[in-house]
C-alpha cells in the first residue's frame, strides 16, 4: 500500500509545526522518519495515521484520498512508544482484541481468532507466554506483543513512534533485527519515528531527515550519511570537525591551505563536505592525518597532538 503526502501543513495556534510537507512512499518500503526533538516527525505521523488533521493538504493510500477518513476506517496499525497495552488482559486477549470488537459482519468466529492470534504469538516468539500479563513482561516483550496486535487486524500500513525508545540498547538492537527480518517476510509498508540515527539507518529503506516542520533530505540510508543535503543533516548524522576559514582571492583558506570557494568545511572520518554557494558538496579523501593542530576558542590556546 502506497502512501502520498501531499503539500501538508500543520499549525498549532500561531505555531506553524509542519511547512508544506511532501512525500512519497512506495509499497512495501519501510520509511523512518528522522529528527531531533520538535522537528514535526511524530505530528506527521499522527496525521498519516488518522489521529491528528492537517491544516491543509491531502493524505493518500495507493492513491485513494483518506484526509476526511477517521483513524478506524483507514485500516491503519500503530504502535505506540509505551505499548498501550491493556493491563488487565493477558497477552493473548491483548492481541485478540482488535479482531473482537470489528463490526459483527467482519468480524472472525472464536475458532479463527485463536489460529490467528497463536500464529502471531509464534511468529513474534511469545507462544510460552500466551497467558501472562502486562506486569509480568520485559520491556522487548510487551513491545512484541503491541507489534502483535498492530499486526493481527492485518492493517494496510504500520506505523511506529519511536518503538524501541524505552528499552534499553541491547533490547534495542535485538528488536531492530526483528523487526526487519518481519518487515522482509510480511513486506508491509511501514512507517516509524525515530531521533537515533543508528536506529534509522539499520533498520530502514529510507532516511527522511526533518528539521523544524521542513524534510531537509529523503534518501537511502547510505546516500545521507555520504551525501548530505544540507548542514543540518551532515552535522544531525553524526559527529564532525569544522574547520573555519576565510575567503580571499576565489579561494576557501585554512592557514596555510586553500581550497575552491567555500564557507565551511567539516570533515568525518575519511569523508569531506564543503559548502560552496550554499551547495553542500562531499567527497572520499585518501588521505590519513599525521599530525593536528586545534584551537581551542575558550581559553584561547594551541595544542598540537600526533596522530
Amino acid at each position: 500500500m502506497s502512501i502520498e503526502i501531499a503539500n501538508i501543513k500543520k499549525s498549532f495556534g500561531r505555531t506553524q509545526v509542519l511547512n508544506d510537507i511532501s512525500l512519497d512512499i512506495p509499497s512495501g518500503q519501510m520509511v523512518a522518519l528522522l529528527g531531533p526533538s520538535g522537528s514535526g516527525k511524530t505530528t506527521l505521523l499522527r496525521i498519516i495515521a488518522g489521529l491528528e488533521h492537517q491544516t491543509s493538504g491531502h493524505i493518500r493510500f495507493h492513491g485513494t484520498d483518506v484526509s476526511r477518513l477517521h483513524a478506524r476506517d483507514r485500516k491503519v496499525g500503530f504502535v505506540f512508544q509505551h505499548y498501550a497495552l491493556f493491563r488487565h488482559m493477558t497477552v493473548f486477549d491483548n492481541i485478540a482484541f482488535g479482531l473482537t470488537v470489528l463490526p459483527r459482519r467482519e468480524r472472525p468466529n472464536a475458532a479463527a481468532i485463536k489460529a490467528k492470534v497463536t500464529k502471531l504469538l509464534e511468529m513474534v516468539q511469545l507462544a510460552h507466554l500466551a497467558d501472562r500479563y502486562p506486569a509480568q513482561l520485559s520491556g522487548g516483550q510487551k513491545q512484541r506483543v503491541a507489534l502483535a496486535r498492530a499486526l493481527a487486524v492485518e492493517p494496510q500500513i504500520l506505523l511506529l513512534d519511536e518503538p524501541f525508545g524505552a528499552l534499553d540498547a541491547q533490547v534495542r538492537k535485538e528488536l531492530r533485527r526483528w523487526l526487519r527480518q518481519l518487515h522482509e517476510e510480511l513486506k508491509f509498508t511501514s512507517v516509524f519515528v525515530t531521533h537515533d540515527q543508528e536506529e534509522a539507518t539499520e533498520v530502514a529503506d529510507r532516511v527522511v531527515v526533518m528539521s523544524q516542520g521542513n524534510i531537509e533530505q529523503a534518501d537511502a540510508p547510505n546516500q545521507v550519511w555520504r551525501e548530505p543535503a544540507t548542514r543540518f543533516v551532515l552535522e544531525f548524522m553524526g559527529e564532525v570537525n569544522r574547520l573555519q576559514g576565510t575567503i580571499r582571492g576565489g579561494q576557501f583558506h585554512v592557514g596555510a591551505h586553500r581550497w575552491p570557494l567555500a564557507t565551511h568545511l567539516l570533515i568525518r572520518g575519511r569523508w569531506i563536505s564543503s559548502c560552496a554557494r550554499g551547495k553542500w558538496i562531499s567527497a572520499a579523501v585518501p588521505v590519513s592525518i599525521r599530525r593536528c593542530r586545534y584551537r581551542y576558542w575558550k581559553p584561547a590556546r594551541k595544542v598540537t597532538t600526533p596522530n
